[in-house]
């Protein structure tokens, strides 16, 4: 009986671990449409505090640069705790992708979690977009570039001398540091946070790269988070959205970018780190 107990402790120690962690490719809730939800409602609020924080610092003139750093990290948080146990909260197509090419994670999965995300993303730019419209009016009545950027990334963030081919690198470095250090942080045999606290320390990782990858493309390093904002701004009257301040069609940099990037920085966690890991037997015994 105490051997029974023993192991059935263990058991639901090691499930109830792989309920927790991020990234695991385990089904949490029986069916895709908790998991649809959890990743439309965790990038819902990812944008609201993104998108929002945004929009009060350049059409409110409250806040700076720090203040938008924040806001990101702080919506990552929240967006994580509220989809982390149902779907392991990715939030971010490039991440979906890295999880399969590199953790095991379903193929099947990937699309579908990506249309949630980004459906998510755009739902919540139309809210802040519907609450700031009287402020973003009186900046600027013509929807311009001046107040794209409230929505969607612009190479140097519209001012900064910095080419496309810029930004792309920018996104295709940033993104890899992103997933690079997401899978060192959630890693079960790695030093992994205790106490639920992953959700806190990827916001603070999305803060890092805020304060020190922002200028030359403003960090998007998510899919839906750029093209879902972009879209609901289209919609709304920013008929110039899909181009930078140069004219050209930019609104593809955002998605590509991160979406090598996130495969570059997979990749280098499992074939540069990972495999020098102690195996998950002594992890799932301590």
């Amino acid at each position: 009986m105490a051997s029974t107990s023993t192991r059935t402790q263990k058991e639901h120690h090691v499930v109830h671990q792989d309920n927790l962690d991020l990234p695991s490719g385990s089904l949490r809730v029986p069916g895709m449409v908790g998991e649809l939800a959890a990743e439309f409602l965790g990038t819902f609020i990812l944008i609201l505090f993104g998108v929002g924080v945004v929009a009060q610092v350049v059409a409110g003139g409250i806040g700076d640069h720090d203040s938008i750093a924040w806001g990101w990290g702080v919506g990552v948080t929240l967006g994580i705790y509220v989809a982390g146990r149902v779907s392991g909260a990715h939030l971010n197509p490039a991440v979906s992708v890295a999880l399969a090419l590199f953790q095991d994670f379903p193929w099947r999965k990937v699309v579908p979690y990506s249309v949630a995300q980004l459906a998510g993303a755009f739902v919540a730019a139309l809210v802040v977009r519907w609450n700031y419209g009287e402020v973003i009016g009186k900046l600027d009545p013509g929807h311009t570039i001046k107040s794209q950027g409230i929505f969607s990334t612009l190479p140097g963030n519209g001012s900064a001398p910095v080419s496309d081919m810029g930004a792309l690198r920018d996104q295709i470095i940033g993104t890899a540091i992103l997933v690079f250090l997401i899978f060192a942080i959630t890693d079960a045999r790695n030093s992994a946070p205790l106490a639920n606290l992953t959700p806190l320390i990827v916001g603070l990782l999305v803060v890092a790269i805020g304060m020190a990858w922002g200028t030359d493309a403003g960090y998007a390093i998510n899919p839906a988070r750029d093209l879902g904002p972009r879209l609901a701004s289209f919609f709304t009257g920013y008929h110039g959205s899909f181009r930078d301040q140069y004219g050209s069609l930019y609104f593809w940099i955002p998605i590509v970018g991160p979406l090598i990037g996130g495969a570059v920085g997979g990749g280098l966690y499992k074939y540069g780190l990972q495999r020098f890991l102690p195996s998950a037997e002594p992890v799932a015994a301590a």
